[in-house]
């Protein structure tokens, strides 16, 4: 009985946090030309430049930031160890490719930890009372399925059952700012009841952006250069950088879905506002992450321990004990109190966590403290938040964002319909981009054509997964 793990997006104001795996920057000078050209070294253009290199056809990836990665972020230098300020699971181990590709590229991958308790002040729930916010998990996720299946697309609030008591805190905390990053008033039943369970997650313990770069480590790619226009017509594309102007037949652009709302890149001729609208309807959640470097386990908690409170309003976090068996616990938060408290910056964000790790655990906490770090993904300029979630009405707007326009396709986890959110999405989101722009300039007119994006169709939850602490990336 075990809530679904959502690793938090946990965002970056760490561009400059060294990744495990280095980069393969672009020796030479920009070439002036490609068959495809991709915007973003994120999950979903990594994958999509792999795509076509299988292909056989000419690729270049634009970086603005200066590492592979994206919203998948391993942070080496801060305490020594590796941790993800970005992404943290994957999931669907059956049917997950990133996992087979993973192994073979020699990183460690495996099942991530289920050790989780539910604390009451400063003590452990006992059973029974686990057992009472399982059932209040169950009978929420129930009626927000529900609500799904009405003629209009509501808000998740809206389905909450009227007597979740002492639990409509922690209930509300866990399916909508610590699955996807917004408070459920402002997140679509219909896209959260068409998210996939995520139960079984795996780890990669090198760190999910290391094992993106690692997967990028062929992929010819321009680090620190960030598209600044680009012009398309149903013939070719040309995209500008400081270091020069690429041409290709087809571009592939993978930006967050709050970069291409807020105009960061310059179009012409514009994207068309049916896709900005949609865009604008997925925004990005907040879910960041306050890592603190506790010295002796004040905390008395099991390796990669997860800890949920029972509390009354959403102003919460989310424990994640002795993370990998160091001595790092992150505490996670998101939903308009964390999207306030990061806009507070760093020393407001370490401050809550001493403080609220104070009130559950004791005052021997805060003296334990030897580091801290904190991700503000919503202020990181090439991101500007965490994951993609609909608001209300806005579930189709994932389809929109698939819908090619001239010769420009869309990818990225925003773009998935049943995965967003995850790296998983945003991987399978670049296959899909790939296999699309290969056949708009014929590379794939042999072959018959291939579904537009592969989507189970999510099972309905009876139960409830186990508590939430994923994330994404693009």
């Amino acid at each position: 009985m075990t809530m679904t793990r959502r690793d938090l997006l946990s965002a970056a104001a760490a561009f400059a946090a060294a990744p495990a795996f280095g980069a393969r920057a672009w020796a030479a000078p920009l070439p002036r030309d490609a068959d495809i050209i991709v915007i973003g070294a994120g999950a979903a253009g990594i994958s999509a430049a792999r795509r076509v290199m299988a292909a056989n056809r000419r690729v270049i990836v634009v970086e603005a930031s200066g590492q592979i990665g994206g919203r998948c972020l391993t942070d080496t230098a801060t305490f020594g160890v590796p941790f993800d300020r970005g992404a943290r699971w994957m999931f669907n181990p059956e049917s997950n490719p990133l996992i087979k590709l993973a192994r073979a590229a020699g990183l460690d991958v495996a099942a991530a930890p289920i050790g989780q308790k539910i604390r009451i002040g400063r003590r452990n729930a006992r059973a029974g009372e686990t057992e009472e916010f399982l059932a209040a998990m169950v009978r929420t996720n129930r009626a927000i399925d529900e609500a799904s299946r009405g003629k209009a697309d509501v808000a998740c609030a809206s389905a909450l059952p009227k007597d979740l008591g002492v639990w409509a805190g922690a209930a509300e905390f866990a399916l909508g700012a610590s699955f996807a990053g917004k408070d459920l008033k402002d997140l679509s039943a219909i896209d959260k009841a068409r998210a996939q369970d995520r139960n079984a997650a795996l780890v990669c313990r090198q760190g999910m952006g290391a094992m993106i770069a690692k997967l990028g480590e062929q992929v010819p790619l321009a680090l620190s250069t960030p598209a600044s226009r680009v012009s398309w017509s149903n013939r070719d594309v040309t995209v500008e950088t400081p270091s020069g102007k690429i041409v290709a037949r087809a571009a592939i652009v993978t930006v967050s879905s709050n970069v291409l709302a807020a105009g960061n890149i310059r179009f012409t001729p514009d994207v068309p506002k049916r896709q900005l609208d949609a865009a604008a309807r997925l925004s990005l959640g907040s879910l960041d992450r306050i890592v603190l470097q506790l010295q002796g386990n004040p905390l008395g908690l099991a390796r990669d321990e997860t800890i949920i409170e029972q509390s009354d309003s959403t102003r919460t976090a989310l424990l994640f004990a002795n993370m990998a068996g160091s001595s790092l616990c992150s505490i996670d938060v998101g939903g308009s109190f964390g999207r306030d408290l990061a806009a507070q910056g760093e020393a407001a964000m370490v401050a809550f966590a001493r403080e609220w790790l104070t009130r559950l655990f004791g005052s021997e906490v805060a003296a334990a403290v030897k580091k801290s770090s904190a991700t503000r993904w919503n202020a990181a300029p090439f991101t500007l938040g965490a994951m993609s979630s609909a608001a209300p009405g806005g579930q189709g707007s994932r389809k929109i964002l698939t819908e090619p326009f001239g010769c420009m396709f869309l990818a990225g986890e925003a773009t998935h319909e049943t995965l967003w959110g995850t790296v998983d999405g945003a991987w399978e989101s670049g296959e899909r981009a790939a296999e699309a722009a290969l056949r708009r300039i014929g590379a794939l007119k042999d072959e018959p054509a291939a579904p537009a994006q592969k989507q189970r169709q999510p099972r309905r939850r009876t139960t409830p997964a186990r508590l939430p602490t994923e994330v994404p990336i693009n």
